[in-house]
């Protein structure tokens, strides 16, 4: 494959992907012309985040839509889904997994899928690093996908998902990816105000997830009963080469909605970060991160993230112009509480507009933009703009692990890749991360290790 210029990437903004994947797609065929008008759904992946991507699936009120097929490397896992689904009291009625489409094993996201018909919809929500296996046997069935954030976590699997995904466009696949915030009404009206120019000039954007205790990035010693493979599976926001970490898991929604509200993608990143009260956390992530990005036209984006104990919590994005100021989002991802300030202070008596409240959920939204997409036919493909959220995500990752300066035209250039053999693993195999013998794992050290596995 050849490697993207960065002016292509560069280029690739919401609208203008947007308008790439229109007229990509719409020479395509229809992709959902069951007789029944029935939508079947299969989950790879029966975590928290893939229960709740089915839940919002399965509530989408716009024509019949039925769960079919489960899978995951952890039966446990499956039957907590299906027991939390099934019970449901308003969709349990559209739940119709029955034993013999319950499928255990790093095989079973091929099952799901044989269980479906063209057209239908399956969602990939396992950890990022199997997302471009996953994505490449879905097109191959000709399914519309969704699939969670982040949809990657290095250089060769980011350029790799853009020529999959060419595939997919082809083939008139409707695919989402879970950066819901795009879907949030107060956002998109909040865009629109800010690049018509009501906060002047965007020249620096603020962006934190401060979170006052240590969270799921962290990963306990392995009790012993899981072979490594199976244990980093389990905990896998600790492994580097299964999610990108904390960074890539969960500072990306911060980081994309601010790239949003200024339209492009950051040409560098230099970051800090460090590890301290650990205890006996085996995980591979700092405790805090600090990562300025810088824009083309010399803007920049600051993102603060820390999962320490007692300390002050934040979970918000701002955005400063020569006019004026504006909130992204604030108190977590919704309600965004979107608004804009005249002067660079949070005052209310300088309050200029705010998005009426309640707000519609954008985990919803999303899954309702989705199926309207399938049933309509009409062009729906986010993995461009999805691989660019990941890319950029990973860049700030890297700059903090390494210590070095990184700039996007190095990073999409860049050869390591975490898990080359990903795709041919199964329950008996070694883990991609051996452990040391004391049963802890090899942690970044910016400055003395720059080029390889703790990117």
């Amino acid at each position: 494959m050849t490697q993207p210029t960065r002016r292509q990437f560069l280029k690739t903004t919401t609208h203008a992907a947007a308008a790439a994947t229109t007229l990509a797609a719409a020479a395509g065929q229809t992709v959902h012309a069951a007789e029944d008008n029935l939508i079947r759904v299969g989950l790879v992946g029966c975590g928290g985040r893939g229960t709740g991507a089915a839940l919002n699936a399965l509530s989408v009120d716009n024509g019949p839509i039925q769960l079919v097929a489960l899978a995951d490397v952890f039966e446990n896992k499956i039957k907590s889904t299906h027991a939390s689904l099934s019970t449901h009291k308003q969709v349990g009625s559209k739940v119709d997994v029955p034993e013999e489409r319950r499928f255990v094993g790093f095989d079973a996201y091929k099952q799901v899928m044989d269980a479906l018909e063209p057209g239908d919809v399956v969602i990939l929500t396992t950890p990022a690093a199997f997302r471009w296996v996953q994505y490449s046997y879905a097109i191959e069935r000709g399914l519309n996908v969704f699939m969670e954030k982040p949809v990657t976590i290095d250089a060769p699997t980011s350029v790799r998902m853009l020529g999959i995904n060419k595939a997919a466009v082809a083939k008139n696949l409707k695919v989402a990816v879970g950066l819901m915030c795009r879907h949030c009404v107060a956002r998109q009206e909040l865009f629109d105000r800010i690049q018509n120019g009501e906060i002047g000039d965007l020249m620096m954007l603020r962006a934190y997830r401060m979170s006052g205790q240590t969270g799921s990035a962290a990963a306990p010693p392995n009790p012993g009963d899981l072979s490594d493979l199976m244990y980093q599976i389990k905990h896998f926001h600790g492994f580097l080469w299964l999610s990108g970490g904390a960074v890539s898991d969960f500072l990306i929604h911060n980081i994309d909605e601010s790239c949003w509200m200024k339209n492009a993608w950051p040409v560098s990143a230099i970051a800090c970060g460090g590890r301290h009260y650990r205890g006996e956390d085996v995980d591979q992530n700092f405790d805090v991160y600090s990562i300025e990005y810088t824009f083309d036209d010399g803007a920049k984006l600051f993102v603060d993230g820390r999962t320490m104990p007692g300390c002050k919590r934040e979970f918000a994005s701002f955005a400063h112009g020569t006019k004026g100021t504006a909130v992204i989002s604030t108190a977590s991802h919704t309600p965004a509480k979107s608004r804009i300030y005249s002067g660079q202070n949070f005052d209310k008596d300088n309050l200029v507009w705010e998005y009426p409240q309640p707000e519609p959920n954008p985990y919803q939204l999303e899954w309702d933009d989705l199926i309207t997409a399938i049933r309509n036919d009409t062009p729906y493909n986010e993995v461009e703009r999805g691989v660019m959220a990941s890319a950029v995500t990973s860049m700030g990752r890297m700059a903090a692990h390494t210590g070095q300066e990184i700039t996007l035209d190095e990073f999409m250039k860049h050869t390591h890749e975490f898990a080359p053999g990903v795709a041919d693993l199964t329950q008996d195999s070694e883990s991609p991360l051996q452990p040391k013998p004391d049963g802890t794992y090899s942690v970044p050290m910016p400055g003395l290790v720059k080029n390889r596995e703790y990117l």
